[in-house]
């Protein structure tokens, strides 16, 4: 059994873009759908959609990768901060810059899942999920 399903899920991406894979499957949860969803949203992937495979009993989400011109990659680094056995909350006036504003920080806030510059802007707090660049 999966004791962290989010970091599953970003060390599904991280190893499907090293290895320049065009999709990968996640087993799929409302929580990872809408993080999927803010990663489509701020650019770092290219699509991603819910399935239910043939044969299977259970829906994935199918996440297609986004790459640069060259086929650089658009996620450089991907990383899980807040994890079940240490939580990172922080005020909105904490809320880390990640790389100077070129990164983003994925935070859990009352009002959804928000990009930190999105939680900085409405001035909300929260559990910070995770970064990437």
């Amino acid at each position: 059994m999966l004791s962290d399903p989010i970091a599953d899920m970003l060390t599904r991406i991280r190893n499907a873009t090293r290895t320049f894979k065009e999709t990968v499957d996640i087993p799929a949860s409302k929580f990872k759908e809408e993080l999927a969803k803010l990663l489509v949203k701020e650019g770092y992937v290219a699509s991603v959609e819910r399935t239910r495979p043939e044969g299977q009993k259970f829906d994935v989400l199918r996440v297609t990768l986004k790459y640069g011109h060259k086929r650089e990659q658009v996620i450089k680094h991907i990383e899980r901060i807040s994890r079940p056995g240490r939580r990172a909350y922080v005020s909105a006036d904490s809320l880390p810059r990640i790389q100077r504003g070129l990164g983003v920080a994925i935070v859990s806030t009352s009002k959804g899942l928000l990009p930190d510059r999105e939680a900085r802007k409405q001035g909300i707090g929260g559990e910070v999920i995770c970064v990437l660049w």
